[in-house]
């Protein structure tokens, strides 16, 4: 055997067993937080990727992890790169590796795992450490609360488990779990960071989540070169790594696809109902949509009455088949016809339909986007989206895996590899990008 070879297997970024924890799991035991006095007056979170060793404004609040698990998997991979930035906080919360409920169970121990180990790690070089809690589904809770001593000050994020745009709150799931936590673990206190719900019990510290957000914060636009390791993904870096985009939220638990989809606006209703039947809705532009109902309640096929001023690659009418991914709708692409169209209940193999419901359409006030996550989401599910700018009227859509800009003269289009380009074109001086939630939205499917 080489020395290089021994060194390898022996080398504690292999073995990770320097901090025996108990029981057969042996996951490690983050040692109980020593509170100081002032530690929790009016304490304010920031995110470790917001953390730079040459910025001295924020050392008064605690490091939180409440991020995709990207964007801080150097501290596992390379313990000791963050150690010296690290000390200089008031206080760090243990890594959030994710435990979304459909992760295979081995994964979810493996990130328990190494929640406890960095946080063991970090305690050991002196830095004040607070455990970061989460969990799966009752299957996890032999496990998921391992490694946190009785008594302990611990942290919790309600912000996935919250009602969001486009998704119902997972409150169930989480107070399943953070009762079962105070009964294990009995905490001290326990760090919220987003609003708690009412039925949380316990000494709760909340933590405000725009308070602790880049708003109010002094930091350039820009990602420092030096730090982009912190946002490889297997080697490559990703385009979205402004770190004040303000669609670069945290992330908490529960269901990777964010909870079950619910509709936010009056014309989604169109896209549950009665199975079998067909809802009708009409737009802010007086065109016509009508949605039939598959067997489990949730839309399968849709028929736009209108070509969305792109008669060059819509038809009107035309129909998009609806699946359900990620708990969220999602319109394959445009079926156009030549000549006369079918009927709608020929299309969908001739089923008997019952009459649905006529859904009230969005005034286009409504259908305003609310911010560039609202846009991302609507178009990367299919969306067809209408839209006016300075007396122009565009139209964006997916087709094929990519993402097209079109103005509705029939003419003119620009085709983007990913909504990010898209987000960067500008309409005259204007990058959509900055402007995305004054647009005027005249339509839109999603």
């Amino acid at each position: 055997m080489t020395e290089e070879n021994y060194n390898y297997r022996t080398s504690q970024t292999l073995l990770r067993n320097q901090f025996p924890g108990k029981g057969k799991l042996q996951i490690p035991i983050i040692p109980k937080f020593e509170a100081k006095p002032g530690d929790f007056d009016d304490l304010l979170l920031i995110g470790f990727d917001k953390t730079h060793l040459e910025d001295n404004n924020h050392l008064n609040r605690m490091v939180h992890f409440f991020l995709y698990d990207y964007r801080f998997e150097r501290v596992w991979k390379h313990p000791d790169n963050d150690i010296e930035k690290l000390s200089r906080y008031r206080a760090v919360l243990s890594p959030d590796f994710s435990m979304y409920l459909e992760m295979a169970p081995v994964m979810q121990l493996y990130n328990v795992f190494r929640n406890r180990w960095c946080g063991a790690y970090w305690a050991s070089k002196g830095i004040r450490v607070i455990p970061t809690v989460n969990w799966g589904d009752e299957s996890t809770f032999d496990f998921c609360f391992q490694g946190i001593e009785k008594g302990c000050t611990v942290a919790v994020s309600t912000y996935m488990a919250s009602e969001s745009e486009h998704h119902e709150a997972q409150k169930e799931w989480f107070m399943a779990g953070y009762n079962e936590m105070l009964r294990q673990i009995e905490p001290e206190r326990i760090i919220c960071y987003n609003t708690p719900f009412p039925e949380m019990e316990g000494n709760i510290v909340y933590i405000d989540y725009d308070r602790s957000s880049w708003r109010y914060m002094s930091y350039e636009r820009s990602l420092p070169k030096e730090n982009l390791d912190v946002y490889k993904i297997d080697n490559t870096t990703p385009t979205d790594y402004d770190i004040l985009a303000p669609y670069m939220v945290g992330k908490g638990g529960g269901s990777a696809y964010g909870g079950n989809w619910k509709p936010s606006k009056p014309e989604d209703q169109r896209l549950v109902g009665a199975p079998g039947s067909t809802n009708t809705s009409t737009n802010a532009k007086g065109e016509t949509t009508q949605t039939h109902i598959g067997d489990d309640g949730k839309a399968d096929m849709e028929r736009h009455n209108t070509d969305h001023g792109t008669p060059h690659r819509h038809t009107n009418p035309h129909d998009h088949s609806v699946t359900w991914e990620g708990n969220h709708p999602n319109f394959g692409p445009p079926i156009n016809y030549e000549g006369d169209a079918p009927e709608f209940g020929d299309v969908i193999g001739g089923k008997s339909m019952m009459n649905g419901k006529i859904i009230k359409g969005n005034m286009i006030e409504q259908n305003r986007f609310t911010g560039i996550s609202d846009f991302n989401w609507s178009i990367k599910c299919g969306g067809e989206i209408e839209f006016r700018w300075n007396g122009i009227d565009y139209g964006a859509f997916r087709l094929n895996n990519r993402y097209m800009l079109a103005w509705n003269n029939g003419k003119n289009e620009v085709w983007f590899d990913t909504v990010d380009e898209l987000l960067e074109f500008t309409l005259g001086a204007d990058r959509l990008r900055d402007i995305i939630t004054d647009i005027a939205v005249l339509a839109r499917t999603i």
